[in-house]
């Protein structure tokens, strides 16, 4: 035969379906077939790596069946980088190929991936064949294909392969048809190695992927952290290189980042490591590197995602944890350590697994694919041969199968909402921004841009930038207000000052560029790290927060009661202002006995809620050790002073750009508290970053209703001070991250997975019972 594999990835930035193609061209092309393989080609120049975020392309052989096509870009999907061949000029060249290769079946990976993928289906007249790959539950991305016709282009496939339950339920979900399964193959050695059980000094773990959230790496870092308490454990890590793990690392003992590696010295760590953590959160239609381990002899812990279980057989090659579940990921690794006969019994297992994906078997079920779809016979009739040509009818065998709706494959993540109500939330959110625009249209109508843009232009820079300076005095008065009071919670530790500034500017960068509150984990993931002993001061130094909200609070009730003397919002109400006054005094108390309260949780029958009771004691007993500096005097009186001075700077900053507006005469201090009150407020469960939106709309009801500020020249105040404390925060976090060695994107991946992970005591007798 002659076949045309047709790819849509760089050649040179190769991934899972290159190597994949690469192999079944080899193998096929062994078998006495005519193969030629029509992939982008990317060469090793500056213009190459401009295009994919600075990573230069593999310097590889170029193989006497491989027709070069045109560049790749790096594109962000699915939670890594994939090198697409874009441009519309591979279409002439995939063309030309395909005319004077004369070939008996051209085999498209990916269909739908690229401009030639989508062209091919269109013009080649030899019998086609598709191969997915992916898993994708994205409706937005593959009903707008729908839309531009991928389901009447997909009909003129006479063979549709998946490489397994996952790939297909995306076909199946979205574009009907049906599938063969074929899953990737890997190379076998002959018979597959086996595994000798002795003693060993450790548990050698190895991961196998990029440092993206969704493989995983957070999880399997923290899940380690607890580990290596535990057992003898060490972790190698191979993929990423060292500047992308560092920063997510918070200790590094018993870890070894290889970086990118030769495939030789991949599959030597795997035949070395006594078992493979895949923790993909999700995503995988398949896992290649589960494959590869089970080719080495070593059976692997992965996650229980659709697109893993068509390859692990739990108990026989490997284990499947929840997904995103670090305690269960470190317990199942546990466990292992302590059985290791059952450890080699799953060796034992994943070499004999390995043959179902050997390349031999893999290639020939392709080339049966390719002989059923040749063996197709055309309709009949010149109706039916013109329907099929213009995809109007399917070109497969069989019944024509509609694509329909079917339920996710995927189990929700751990603390996620239940699927009603995630759609729920999700259309209250779409409901509100409709809201939201349409009030913010008629607002601008009704007010008129010209009269905003006009009040902006009025406004005077010099006191806008007194106002700038301000508000960064004002948050390095936090700084040395948080830094008293670690002090006082850790008293055995070195803190500076530094270390409290840098922390604090971090998490003022990204409490204003995220959409949650990741500010406060972020910092105290910074200081817990510049500390050292990181799984041990992290609670405390989350805790320490505790102490600066009680503050915090303290200030809110005393610009409330400025806003009200102001306003007289509150005539007559002066039984509700003084609860609101004494409401810190309540929280106070609540955390200083909540923990001797939850003590009852030991008591409870449920399992659950005695764990969840033991957690919230515990947070609570951490969250008033970082209350102790109100027991010392002198750091008590700092924290307090400076942190009570930063929301007076602070304050004075907001009438400041009163001021450069020429407000000030109609709304003094007054007016200032009470729109820091309410920014404040309204910012508690930020739905933006920045609170973009509802901070406006605070300053308006704010300063329009109680001072009688216009309503342009309102917005225009809320447009210039929100610009004021986003430049705050970057004037100050961005040189922060630059000396912390850290990126925006490291400080958030790990600010999404801070809490440590508590192992508890391992029983002998499940281990007895599991080695009988």
């Amino acid at each position: 035969m002659r076949i045309a594999l047709i790819a849509p990835y760089s050649w040179t930035y190769p991934g899972g379906v290159t190597r994949h193609i690469e192999a079944l061209a080899d193998h096929v092309g062994a078998a006495g077939h005519d193969v030629s393989v029509l992939a982008p080609y990317d060469p090793d120049d500056r213009l190459s790596a401009r295009l994919h975020g600075g990573a230069r392309p593999e310097v590889r052989p170029v193989p006497d069946y491989l027709i070069p096509l045109g560049r790749t870009v790096g594109v962000p999907l699915n939670g890594s980088s994939s090198n697409l061949g874009v441009g519309l000029n591979n279409i002439p060249l995939v063309r030309r190929a395909l005319d004077a290769g004369d070939f008996d079946v051209v085999h498209l990976h990916e269909p739908m991936a690229t401009w030639g993928g989508w062209d091919t289906l269109g013009y080649a007249r030899a019998p086609l064949v598709g191969t997915f790959h992916c898993y994708s539950e994205n409706v937005l991305t593959n009903n707008l294909a729908n839309l531009a016709g991928a389901r009447r282009r997909m009909n003129r496939l006479r063979m549709r392969i998946a490489v397994s339950q996952a790939a297909a339920w995306t076909g199946r979900r979205f574009f009907g048809g049906s599938y063969r399964l074929i899953p990737n193959g890997v190379d076998l050695e002959e018979p597959p190695p086996l595994p000798v059980l002795g003693d060993r000094d450790e548990l050698s773990i190895a991961f196998i992927g990029q440092a993206v959230e969704r493989k995983g790496l957070p999880i399997l870092l923290r899940a380690f952290e607890a580990l290596r308490e535990q057992v003898p454990a060490s972790l190698t890590i191979v993929g990423a290189d060292e500047s992308e793990v560092a920063p997510l690392v918070l200790d590094p003992r018993g870890i070894t980042v290889l970086g990118p590696v030769s495939d030789e010295r991949k599959q030597r760590c795997l035949a070395e490591a006594d078992v493979l953590c895949a923790p993909s959160l999700g995503g995988e239609s398949f896992g290649m590197v589960l494959t590869e381990a089970f080719a080495a002899g070593t059976p692997v812990v992965a996650s229980d995602i659709a697109g893993y279980r068509d390859v692990v057989r739990p108990g026989t090659d490997g284990v499947l944890v929840p997904r995103g579940d670090p305690t269960a990921l470190a317990e199942a690794l546990r466990d292992l350590w302590y059985e290791p006969r059952r450890r080699q019994a799953l060796a034992e297992g994943a070499g004999q697994r390995a043959r179902r994906f050997a390349w031999p078997r893999v290639a020939g079920e392709v080339l049966d694919a390719y002989e059923a779809a040749i063996a197709t016979p055309d309709p009949v009739g010149r109706t039916a041969r013109a329907a099929t040509r213009l995809g109007l009818m399917p070109s497969e065998s069989g019944p024509r199968v509609k694509a329909r709706r079917l339920p996710s494959m995927e189990p929700a993540l751990p603390g996620a909402r239940h699927r009603a109500v995630a759609i729920a939330r999700r259309l209250a959110m779409a409901a509100a921004a409709v809201v939201g625009l349409a009030l913010a249209a008629l607002a601008l109508e009704r007010i008129g841009v010209d009269s905003i843009v006009v009040s902006l232009l009025r406004s005077s820079p010099i006191w806008v930038l007194v106002g700038l300076g301000l508000m960064c005095a004002s948050m390095a008065l936090r700084a040395v207000a948080w830094h008293a009071i670690l002090r006082a919670a850790l008293p055995q530790a070195r803190v500076r000052l530094l270390d409290a500034a840098q922390g604090t500017f971090i998490g003022v960068l990204m409490s204003a560029t995220l959409p949650a509150r990741l500010g406060e984990p972020s910092r105290a993931f910074v200081v817990a790290r510049r500390l050292g002993r990181v799984r041990e001061r992290f609670p405390v130094v989350l805790g320490t927060l505790a102490s600066q909200t009680l503050l915090n609070i303290v200030a809110l009730v005393i610009l409330g009661g400025v806003m009200v003397s102001t306003v007289g919002l509150l005539a007559g109400r002066e039984r509700a202002l003084l609860l609101w006054a004494i409401a810190p005094i309540f929280l106070i108390c609540a955390v200083v006995v909540a923990p001797a309260l939850l003590r009852g949780s030991r008591a409870m029958r449920s399992a659950r809620l005695h764990r969840w009771g033991a957690q919230a004691r515990a947070a609570l007993v951490e969250v008033r050790r970082g209350l102790r500096v109100f027991r010392q005097p002198r750091l008590g009186g700092i924290a307090t002073i400076a942190q009570l001075l930063a929301w007076a700077v602070q304050w004075l900053s907001c009438y400041v750009l009163l001021v450069a507006l020429g407000l000030d005469e109609r709304a003094g201090l007054g007016a200032a508290a009470a729109v820091l009150f309410a920014v404040n407020v309204t910012a508690v469960l930020p739905a933006t970053p920045s609170n973009l939106g509802l901070f406006q709309a605070a300053c308006m009801a704010v300063l329009s209703a109680g001072y009688g500020i216009s309503a342009a020249d309102a917005l225009g105040y809320g447009i210039v001070l929100q610009a004021v404390e986003i430049a705050t925060a970057a004037i100050m976090g961005m040189p922060a991250l630059v000396k912390e060695g850290l990126s925006w994107r490291d400080v958030r991946m790990r600010a999404l997975h801070t809490a440590p992970v508590h192992l508890g005591a391992h029983d002998a007798r499940d281990t007895v019972e599991a080695e009988a």
